[in-house]
């Protein structure tokens, strides 16, 4: 009984400690997107010469406070005719993945709710299934709007998953692991963004699709189809779905920085204590929050034909592109420069198309004189 006892006893103990690291968890969640909120219309407000929130509290310091009360206390209304089913599970469907990633980030060496050997594919995986929340939210609504922008959701969802895992792959092959620990351990001397700029680039571009923000914000675009899936939601469901939104940016926040920037590990962070370590680690995934904040302020949002295209015509083909040039280097057993020098001008190769594809030609004076004539014989 002592020898069947002991493992029992540690097993209970596991699911006791990881069942207090996810109430942790959320509860600091639930204040991070909070502070989120407020932190946003700040930063958005500085781009544009703006002053943000001023009038609740000190500098507007309470505005997410107010905002979370009324949401709170706002009515919870339902369509007639929507599915009770759909309407009411699609909300926790796209709310439980978003928690489940962060139980297995390790915010330090030794700071993890649940350390799994298949981290990164644990991730990648659960962070694939909110756009089933998505459509049971755009069916279940019974709204032309929001099953629009369920299935623009969904379609592009799954569209970005590939590149976002493409890049993921690339990563895996230079560090032969897919435990996130262990690749940010590689990274004790140089991080990974050095060694894969074109991987980089791609995560980073899947990433704001992922998360649906400007510029592929169109599922819940206001000008086309009204708000997308969260038309007929409010209240604290609504509040859901935001809270949702930014958990999830502090995931890929956080999945970049370990990935790509080396996480707690680079530069000293083992030598030095846990302390540095976290504020490695949330200094890191500030710098994504930043540049998501700042490509929201902007650029414009993108048409649904561009959207498509740009994942199937552009991301996925530089991310096969990026493993055949790590499986060349590793093959041949070339040296570790030659990872730089392929994926850089990779890289070079990806911000060069993408130039050449948004920069607006200039129409010169004699072809404006020409077609204003042209204009002007016709009428």
């Amino acid at each position: 009984m002592t020898v069947l006892g002991a493992p029992l006893v540690n097993l209970n103990q596991h699911w006791l400690s990881t069942l207090l690291g996810i109430v942790a968890l959320t509860l600091v969640m639930t204040f991070a997107v909070m502070f989120a909120t407020y932190y946003e219309r700040k930063v958005i407000a500085r781009i544009q010469q703006r002053l943000g929130p001023m009038r609740t509290g000190p500098y507007g310091i309470m505005q997410a406070f107010a905002d979370t009360f009324k949401l709170v206390a706002k009515e919870d209304l339902r369509p007639a005719t929507a599915d009770p089913v759909a309407f009411e599970l699609a909300v926790f469907a796209i709310f439980i993945p978003a928690f489940l990633a962060l139980i297995a980030i390790p915010y330090t060496q030794d700071w993890i709710v649940s350390p799994l050997p298949l981290s990164l594919l644990y991730l990648l995986a659960v962070s694939g299934l909110s756009f089933i929340g998505f459509l049971m939210a755009g069916w279940g609504s019974d709204s032309k709007y929001a099953l629009l922008g369920g299935m623009r959701a969904a379609a592009q969802l799954i569209s970005y998953e590939i590149p976002l895992i493409l890049a993921a792959i690339g990563v895996v092959m230079i560090t032969r692991t897919v435990d996130l620990s262990a690749i940010v351990v590689f990274q004790h001397k140089v991080p990974l963004i050095v060694w894969q700029p074109l991987g980089f680039l791609i995560f980073l571009t899947a990433s704001i699709a992922e998360l649906e923000r400007q510029p592929f914000d169109i599922p819940t675009g206001e000008s086309e189809v009204a708000g997308g899936v969260f038309i007929e939601y409010s209240g604290i469901r609504w509040s859901m779905f935001q809270l949702t939104s930014y958990v999830n940016m502090y995931v890929f926040s956080l999945l970049g920085a370990l990935v790509f920037l080396g996480g707690w590990e680079w530069p000293f962070g083992r030598d030095v204590g846990w302390g540095y370590q976290l504020l490695l680690t949330l200094a890191k995934m500030s710098i994504f929050i930043v540049f998501y904040l700042w490509v929201r302020a902007s650029l414009p949002r993108l048409r649904v034909d561009q959207l498509m295209s740009y994942a199937w015509k552009v991301l996925i083909p530089f991310a096969l592109v990026q493993i055949f040039l790590n499986g060349l280097v590793l093959v041949y057993d070339l040296p570790d420069v030659a990872l730089l020098i392929t994926s850089g001008a990779g890289a070079a190769a990806l911000v060069f198309f993408i130039y050449r594809s948004v920069r607006v030609k200039p129409r010169r004076p004699l072809e404006m004189v020409a077609n204003g004539v042209a204009a002007r014989s016709v009428v």
